[in-house]
């Protein structure tokens, strides 16, 4: 019986172990692309805050226009500069991915739900920024490691 517990155990720490290191791949810095031209438009370091143990991302480098500020943004975002602005908030792991936040763009100013992950094939984090909770409704960036 006790033998069962063991590999149970182990097993249970493996997976876990496995997931703990997907999740970590996510953190760090990545260059976001632009969907349309291909360019490289900005920097955004993912995080984990001590605090609330929730995941963020915030624009750490612009490449184009580093003085422009978020006119469309609503709220305490409004008419602030985009280098330094915090995009992605609240995420949670789940299993692979971090899931339950949001994503700020702040070429239109609107917030859409948010999942991260990474594409095993090519290493590239993907996006997923949807108007529904479930991700139907949306589309995906892919992101290239800084």
């Amino acid at each position: 019986m006790s033998y069962i517990r063991v590999i149970f155990v182990i097993m249970t720490l493996l997976s876990s172990s496995s997931v703990g290191a997907q999740v970590s791949a996510i953190l760090g810095e990545w260059k976001t692309v632009d969907d349309k031209t291909g360019e490289i438009r900005s920097s955004v370091r993912i995080y984990q805050d001590s605090t609330d143990s929730l995941y963020y991302g915030k624009i750490e480098k612009m490449y184009k226009y580093a003085d422009a500020v978020c006119e469309k943004c609503e709220g305490e975002n409004k008419n602030k500069p985009i280098l330094g602005l915090i995009i992605i908030a609240g995420m949670k792991v789940d299993g692979k991915s971090l899931k339950g936040g949001t994503v700020l763009d702040p070429e239109n100013g609107k917030k859409y739900y948010a999942s991260i992950s990474i594409d095993e094939k090519s290493g590239k984090l993907v996006l997923r920024g949807s108007l529904d909770k479930r991700g139907l409704f949306g589309r995906n960036q892919y992101w290239i490691r800084n």
